[in-house]
């Protein structure tokens, strides 16, 4: 794996894509192979095929210092502390907890398979199958694509966000999505970024929709709901969708918002 992906990072007898040799380092990283944790760490810390990230890149030598690894351990003295632990290091939600989650929600696919073009029908097929597993309710999940790009995996925003989840290109590097208009990759990229939000929100949905619109740095410096108009009115369309205001959420994941008793404290919308 770590062979493979050090072709794909420097274009060794196949194309060159990062994107996919973060992906395979990173599997590499979580069973626990120093080289490869060396590896990723490198490539955030000079930013090769990647946005340049101290925080990321520390958290890989870190891990490969752990085991060893003596030019990793001279790297963190050039760095800051470590980041949070990236999506693709941490392990998957057990099925049982992902089933309880839409089970809690007592959904099925037609109660959110509603009225569409075949192609948009087969999109909600998609979050329907796949948002379990990330113990996402599938209600959410539609709810968030109509909103996001109308159901288009071919969406480009001005922003450019891009694919049915209109994931910008920093948010598909976080979840580790090289093919952005692949509308699995880009579903499962969007279902790893609500899953974090919903911890880092600790299920509140007005503050989830919010994140997933402006950011979670916007909710957190604005102590609640940004006052953009467009924000504001896609919290509503979302909350009108799903229906609730409290969503089960994996604590796990991520630590909660250090701004969150602040927020919830004020009136968030």
């Amino acid at each position: 794996m770590v062979a493979q992906a050090r072709a794909y990072e420097h274009g060794e007898g196949v194309a060159r894509d990062a994107g996919h040799a973060v992906t395979l380092y990173c599997a590499a990283s979580k069973a626990g192979n120093p080289e490869a944790q060396f590896n990723l760490g490198w490539m955030f810390a000079n930013g090769r095929g990647v946005p340049r990230d101290e925080a990321m890149a520390a958290y890989f030598f870190d891990l490969a210092a752990q085991s060893g690894h003596e030019y990793a351990k001279r790297m963190l003295r050039f760095l800051g502390p470590p980041g949070d632990m990236p999506d693709c290091m941490r392990p998957p939600i057990p099925p049982v907890e992902a089933q309880s989650a839409q089970s809690q929600e007592s959904e099925s696919a037609e109660t959110v398979l509603v009225t569409g073009t075949p192609a948009q029908r087969k999109m909600i097929e998609l979050l329907i199958r796949l948002a379990p597993d990330y113990g996402v309710s599938p209600r959410l999940a539609v709810a968030i694509a109509r909103a996001e790009s109308n159901l288009d995996p071919a969406a480009v925003s001005p922003k450019n966000a891009q694919g049915l989840m209109q994931l910008i290109p920093e948010t598909a590097l976080r979840f580790n999505v090289s093919k952005p208009f692949d509308p699995e990759q880009n579903v499962r990229g969007g279902l790893s970024y609500l899953r974090w939000l919903l911890s880092y929100f600790r299920g509140n949905v007005t503050l989830v929709a919010a994140g997933y619109n402006a950011g979670e740095g916007a909710v957190n410096r604005f102590r609640g709901v940004p006052p953009y108009p467009e924000t504001r009115g896609y919290v509503r369309r979302i909350l009108e969708q799903f229906k609730k205001n409290e969503h089960p959420f994996d604590p796990r994941v991520t630590d909660p918002s250090p701004e969150l008793t602040r927020i919830l404290a004020n009136k968030v919308m």
